[in-house]
């Protein structure tokens, strides 16, 4: 049976992840897609338990471990549905977790991706960090989500269960048009991992299409499987690949000005681990600043025609600085911030 859906899922190493969560995936995935399992070049024995224990599930071996962005690039040219999605290992998917998405990107043709409700594992009545209810950024670029900013993590008291258009989607869990995926070019392999599905989305919007959130569609996920949040290696691509996408993405008078604001915010950022004796972040921070002037001159600015009559971006990005509102004005909820996911305010 052919179908329009593959599932797939980039391996690292996470064989216990895949013992726990795959079962579900094929479950309740297999009548409407396939599911692929990409192993990033694993050491542990990843492969050898998929084929003895998973021998539906299709498996694509990349050469090597070029992180998320360049594994998955690898493993979707390989790939030929009309619609992926990317998920992590580390996720449990529930019940109809499909329908609601391919109902959804299928009733809106100007779709690009987009994303279901992400909720914790651990405590699920929680939302989980890496996506909640949907992705966007500030004017200085900085990411948050409805249901998560910065550490603040809501509960879900089902105040985000409107289907709705979002700035960016979860790479823990996106479904993307492979049409789209493949003229974007795929995620850029430089990132090597974190920020890199906010890069793509933001090329995404930037060409007219929508990033969607569909409340109807529950997964509930683990979060820092690869690398935990404190790791210096995670503040170092975090910061530098942030910055890389700005770079490539926002307009040349919002990418000056932010550039200003961003060089103070991320040296009081950098002194503010110093002197909370984070040494190794404070470095990663210094070190993510040093690199991203040397590799933005691989890029050519803008990358992506910016099509603002067409759907416009500015509208999805928050018009103020979150930074300021989180901890000056204590607005830790997304609700508080007086500005609505169409960006009204």
């Amino acid at each position: 049976m052919s179908h329009r859906i593959s599932v797939v899922i980039l391996n690292w190493n996470t064989r216990n992840f895949l013992e726990k969560f795959l079962p579900d995936v094929i479950r309740y995935s297999e009548d409407l897609a396939d599911v692929i399992v990409a192993d990033n070049a694993s050491t542990d024995d990843s492969v050898d338990f998929l084929i003895k224990n998973f021998p539906s599930v299709k498996i694509i071996r990349n050469a090597n471990n070029d992180g998320y962005a360049g594994g998955y690039n690898s493993a979707l040219s390989k790939v030929e549905t009309e619609y992926y999605i990317l998920l992590n290992s580390d996720v449990k998917v529930t019940e109809h977790w499909l329908e609601p998405m391919l109902t959804l990107m299928d009733s809106d043709k100007q779709s690009g991706a987009c994303q279901p409700k992400i909720l914790s594992y651990h405590s699920p009545e929680y939302f989980e960090y890496a996506g909640a209810a949907g992705g966007f950024i500030d004017k200085y670029g900085y990411p948050f989500c409805r249901g998560r900013i910065f550490n603040t993590v809501e509960k879900d008291n089902h105040q985000y269960d409107d289907n709705c258009e979002i700035f960016w989607a979860t790479g823990a869990c996106m479904m993307i048009r492979s049409a789209v995926f493949k003229n974007m070019g795929g995620f850029d392999a430089l990132f090597f991992a974190h920020m890199e599905e906010i890069d793509l989305c933001w090329r995404i919007r930037n060409t007219g299409k929508k990033i969607l959130y569909c409340a109807e569609s529950k997964v509930f996920h683990v979060g820092g499987g690869t690398l935990p949040k404190s790791n210096p290696h995670k503040t170092y691509l975090n910061f530098r690949n942030n910055l890389l996408m700005v770079y490539k993405n926002a307009s040349e008078s919002d990418y000056q000005s932010i550039l200003k604001t961003r060089i103070f915010l991320d040296i009081l950022a950098a002194f503010k681990f110093l002197f909370s004796g984070n040494f190794k972040d404070y470095k990663a921070v210094l070190k993510a600043w040093r690199d991203f002037k040397k590799l933005k001159s691989s890029y050519s600015r803008p990358i992506s025609k910016i099509i603002e009559n067409k759907n416009p971006t500015s509208f999805f990005i928050f018009p103020k600085s979150i930074l300021r509102y989180y901890y000056l004005y204590g607005r830790k909820k997304f609700s508080s911030l007086g500005w609505n996911n169409n960006g009204n305010r």
